[in-house]
C-alpha cells in the first residue's frame, strides 16, 4: 500500500452520497429536520453539486408536474399512467407518494428562480399532460445552490469517489470512497447514508462510437454507482431486468419530447409510413397494456424497431412538416407567418441548446435546417435508470399511511438494510419521477433517514481492519500499473493489466452482443445469457488485474467494476424472468411473448455479503387503486 495516501475520517449522522437532484433534494429537507433534531447531515459527490448529475446539462421541460391544485389531474390518475407505462410492474404506493408530493417541489424550483414558461393566464404552459416548459439551461445549478445553501459547503466533499459501503452486522455503518484530485481515502462514519448516486450508462455499447465516444442519451458520469453501493450493502433490489431505450435524435441523442408533445411532429419511415399508424394492430398482442393511451414506451419503440427490422429505416422525425403547421394559422398574413415560423425555428434550436447542445452542433455541421426538413431519429442503447422510462433500483419501505404490510417496513424508502436509503434512481419499481419526482423523493427519503437516527441513535461500530482491507484495494489498480509499466513500451498493451478503456470496450461488447444490445436489434435468449454470464465470470476474475496510471484513471477502474455488477444483476433477472414483456426495451426470442398469469410480478433479487451468493425471486404486485 502507498504510504503517502492519507485517510481521512469524518463522523456524521446522515451521510448523502450522491450530487444529483434527489440528493439535492435530500440536502434541503435533512438540513431543515436535523437542525430541529441537532443532527450533523454530511453531502459527499463524486462530481461538483453544481453540474452534477442527470441534469447537469440543463433541462428544457419538467417531466413531472400533476396540477393538483389547479384541479387538472389527480395523484391516482398519474399512478394508474405509471402503470400502464411499466406494463403493469409498479409499485402504486411509492408512485403516489412522489406524486402526491411533486407540486410543491417544482414550486420551490420556482421559487428558488428558476424560470417557467408561463401562458397569458399566468399558469404554466404544458409541453404534455404531465409535461411543463422550461427554460432550464441552469436548472442543476440553481437546485443546486438550494442544496448548498441548506448545508453549508464545510458539510459537502466534492471530488470524493463513494466506492464501498461500510457495514455492522445488518445495519449500515458509512461508506468509503477515494479523493479523485487528491492522496486522500476518506473514511465516512453515519448512523443512516442515503444512496443517490444515480443509474449507469456505458454496460451496453453506444450507438456513437470513435469520434462520437462518451456522447449518450444518459450522463456519461453516471455508472451504476447506486446499485453497486446497494448491492454490496446485500439490499434487496427490484426490476433489474428493466433496462432503458429512449428513442433520440440519431447520434447525438436530442430530446424527442417536445416534437412529438408541443410541436405534434409525426415520425415515419424513410419510405414514407407512419409505424405508429401503419402497426396499430400489433399493439393488441399487448393487452390490456397496448390499448391504453398513451401508448407506453416500450411499445412505442417496437413499432419503430419493426419498420428497422424490415429494413424501411432509417426513421424520420418530420419537423418541417410540424413547424409549418403550426404556422399555418397565420399564412394568410404573410408578416406574422413570417414571425411565427421565427419563433418556432428558435424554440426548435433552444430545445436542443438547453439540454443537449451536441445535437444541435450535429444540425449545423449537417446542415439540417428543421423547417425545411427532417431529421433521423433511432432507439438509443440500453440505460439503467429508475427515475424515467425504466424502474431499476433498490427494494424500498413505501409510506407507513398508505403501503400495504409487504411493502412497509418501519421508514419511507429504507432499503432492506436497516439505515440504509435510497432515492431517485437509487430506488426501484417507482419510475416516472424524471427530475422534479427524483428531488421530491430525496426529500422524502431524508426526513424518513432523520427519522431512523433519532430513534436508532447509536454509532454503528466500524471495523477498522475491513477500512484498510478496502484502503488496500481501492488503491489497488495504481500498485498493478506501477509494478508492471515498463514491462512493455506502449503502457496501454500489457499482458500483466487491463486498462479501464479496455476493460469498458470488452463488457460493451458482451453485453450488446448476448444480452440484446444495438447489434443484437435488442434480442435476446437463454443460450445468450448463458454465454454472457460465463463471460462476466472471466471479468470478475480480470478485474483484479484492472491498472491506473494516476487518479483519474482510478476512477475509471471503479466506475467499470460498478458497471460490471449492474450489467451482472441484468443478466441474472432478465434470465429469470421467462417471457416478453418490455418489447421495445428487449426481447426475448425463445419466450416472445407477454404470460400474465405467470409473470405479473416484481422479479427481485438480492446478494448476501457473507456468502457472496445471489438470490433471484418474486415478489407480488399489489393494486391500491383499480
Amino acid at each position: 500500500m502507498p504510504m503517502n495516501f492519507e485517510t481521512v475520517e469524518v463522523t456524521t449522522d446522515l451521510l448523502i452520497v450522491g450530487g444529483g437532484m434527489a440528493a439535492c433534494g435530500a440536502a434541503v429537507e435533512a438540513a431543515y429536520w436535523a437542525k430541529k433534531s441537532g443532527l450533523k447531515v454530511t453531502l459527499v459527490d463524486k462530481a461538483a453539486l453544481d453540474r452534477s448529475g442527470a441534469v447537469a446539462m440543463g433541462l428544457s421541460a419538467i417531466n413531472q408536474y400533476l396540477g393538483v391544485g389547479k384541479g387538472k389531474n389527480t395523484v391516482e390518475q398519474y399512478v394508474e399512467y405509471v402503470k400502464n407505462d411499466l406494463m403493469g410492474i409498479a409499485r402504486d404506493d411509492l408512485v403516489y407518494n412522489i406524486a402526491r408530493h411533486v407540486d410543491g417541489t417544482v414550486h420551490l424550483f420556482e421559487k428558488w428562480g428558476l424560470p417557467i414558461w408561463k401562458n397569458d393566464d399566468g399558469d404554466y404552459v404544458n409541453e404534455g399532460r404531465w409535461q411543463i416548459m422550461i427554460n432550464g439551461e441552469s436548472y442543476k445549478v440553481i437546485v443546486a445552490e438550494a442544496a448548498k445553501n441548506a448545508l453549508g459547503m464545510d458539510n459537502i466533499y466534492e471530488r470524493v469517489f463513494v466506492i464501498e459501503p461500510l457495514l455492522d452486522g445488518d445495519r449500515i455503518a458509512g461508506a468509503v470512497g477515494f479523493s479523485v484530485r487528491e492522496n486522500k481515502f476518506y473514511v465516512f462514519k453515519a448512523k443512516a447514508v442515503l444512496a443517490a448516486m444515480g443509474g449507469a450508462v456505458g454496460v451496453f455499447k453506444p450507438r456513437s462510437t470513435g469520434e462520437g465516444l462518451g456522447r449518450s442519451w444518459y450522463p456519461p458520469f453516471s455508472t451504476g454507482s447506486s446499485a453497486y453501493f446497494t448491492i454490496r450493502a446485500g439490499a434487496e433490489m427490484t426490476c433489474q431486468e428493466v433496462r432503458f431505450i429512449p428513442v433520440r435524435f440519431k447520434d447525438a441523442y436530442g430530446p424527442v419530447g417536445a416534437w412529438f408533445l408541443l410541436f405534434k411532429s409525426r415520425a415515419i419511415s424513410a419510405i414514407g409510413g407512419e409505424y405508429m399508424v401503419e402497426r396499430r394492430e400489433e399493439l393488441q398482442n399487448w393487452a390490456p397494456y397496448g390499448l391504453v393511451k398513451p401508448i407506453p414506451a416500450n411499445l412505442r419503440n417496437y413499432l419503430g424497431m419493426l419498420d428497422v427490422s424490415e429494413g424501411k429505416g432509417p426513421l424520420l422525425m418530420m419537423t418541417n412538416e410540424a413547424i409549418g403547421k403550426l404556422a399555418d394559422a397565420y399564412k394568410d398574413d404573410p408578416k406574422a407567418f413570417k414571425k411565427k415560423m421565427k419563433e418556432l425555428e428558435s424554440e426548435a434550436w433552444e430545445d436542443f441548446l438547453d439540454m443537449t447542445i451536441a445535437q444541435a452542433l450535429l444540425w449545423a455541421a449537417t446542415n439540417t435546417a428543421p423547417e425545411e426538413k427532417s431529421s433521423e431519429i433511432a432507439a438509443a442503447e440500453p440505460y439503467f435508470i429508475g427515475s424515467h422510462s425504466g424502474a431499476s433500483g433498490a427494494w424500498v419501505s413505501g409510506p407507513e399511511d398508505i403501503a400495504p404490510a409487504d411493502y412497509f417496513w418501519g421508514y419511507a424508502n429504507m432499503t432492506t438494510v436497516k439505515g440504509l436509503f435510497a432515492a431517485g434512481d437509487a430506488s426501484g419499481a417507482s419510475s416516472h419521477k424524471f427530475s422534479s419526482g427524483s428531488h421530491a423523493e430525496g426529500r422524502i427519503a431524508a426526513k424518513a433517514a432523520v427519522k431512523f437516527i433519532t430513534e436508532n441513535n447509536a454509532q454503528p461500530n466500524v471495523d477498522a481492519a475491513k477500512v484498510e482491507e478496502l484502503k488496500a484495494a481501492t488503491y489497488k489498480p495504481l500498485e498493478v500499473f506501477e509494478a508492471n509499466k515498463n514491462f512493455t513500451t506502449d503502457p496501454e498493451v500489457n499482458p500483466a493489466y487491463i486498462k479501464p478503456k479496455m476493460f469498458m470496450f470488452r463488457l460493451q461488447k458482451l453485453m450488446d452482443e448476448y444480452v440484446g444490445g444495438v447489434t443484437a436489434n435488442f434480442s435476446t435468449n437463454k443460450p445468450s445469457l448463458d454465454r454472457a454470464m460465463e463471460l462476466l465470470e472471466f471479468m470478475k476474475e480480470d478485474s483484479d488485474k484492472l491498472a491506473a496510471a494516476d487518479l483519474h484513471e482510478l476512477m475509471r477502474c471503479w466506475e467499470n467494476i460498478h458497471r460490471m455488477w449492474q450489467a451482472e444483476s441484468h443478466v441474472r433477472t432478465v434470465l429469470f424472468r421467462e417471457e416478453t414483456r418490455w418489447p421495445g426495451y428487449y426481447f426475448r426470442a425463445d419466450a416472445p411473448k407477454m404470460d400474465e398469469e405467470n409473470w405479473l410480478c416484481f422479479v427481485n433479487l438480492k446478494w448476501d455479503p457473507a456468502t457472496a451468493q445471489w438470490d433471484v425471486f418474486k415478489k407480488p404486485v399489489i393494486r391500491l387503486f383499480d
